[in-house]
């Protein structure tokens, strides 16, 4: 399993969002589609927050800016956003998160959600993703959404509660 991304309260926030911006443009542009500025202002929001965020948060958050975008106009930069493996729908949370790893869309991910601060890291697994993958062809099913969720307590929550 790779190195799961949680991030430190000190890393460079700016540089991070940055570079993940830049990802997405780049991808984006690979694929001929565009990042368009409320598909970028989402994710711009998505990535401040490094914590999973429902729709109305987003809108809430996206509306500091300017004017409160619409609903509809929220889900469907999310969707493009889904679709291009630029965010995560954390299931049990009915809210998103930034994808901070460059994975392939239909890798499977193991989200790690900590349970006192929200945060989330992602990790990906190939041994797991290789057994899933069999495991479920062996059934004859194809995954749509190949995510796992763990709760639990990332290792800041943990030290600070040991201080």
């Amino acid at each position: 399993m790779s190195q799961p991304v949680f991030h430190a309260p000190d890393h460079d926030h700016e540089r991070c969002t940055a570079d993940a911006l830049a990802h997405a443009e780049t991808l984006c542009a690979q694929r001929s589609q565009r990042l368009t500025p409320i598909r970028r202002q989402v994710l711009e929001v998505l990535l401040e927050s490094h914590k999973p965020l429902g729709a109305y948060e987003i809108m809430d958050r996206a509306a500091v800016s300017g004017a409160r975008p619409a609903p509809i106009t929220i889900y469907r930069a999310l969707d493009f956003l889904r679709d291009n493996g630029l965010v995560h729908r954390i299931e049990s949370r009915n809210a998103f998160v930034a994808c901070v790893n460059n994975h392939d869309t239909g890798d499977l991910v193991v989200f790690l959600i900590c349970e006192h601060c929200g945060a989330v890291g992602e990790a990906a697994s190939a041994g797991v993703t290789d057994q899933l993958k069999a495991a479920a062809r062996a059934a004859g099913f194809t995954p749509k959404a190949p995510v796992i969720e763990i709760g639990g307590v990332c290792a800041h929550c943990r030290q600070h509660d040991h201080s």
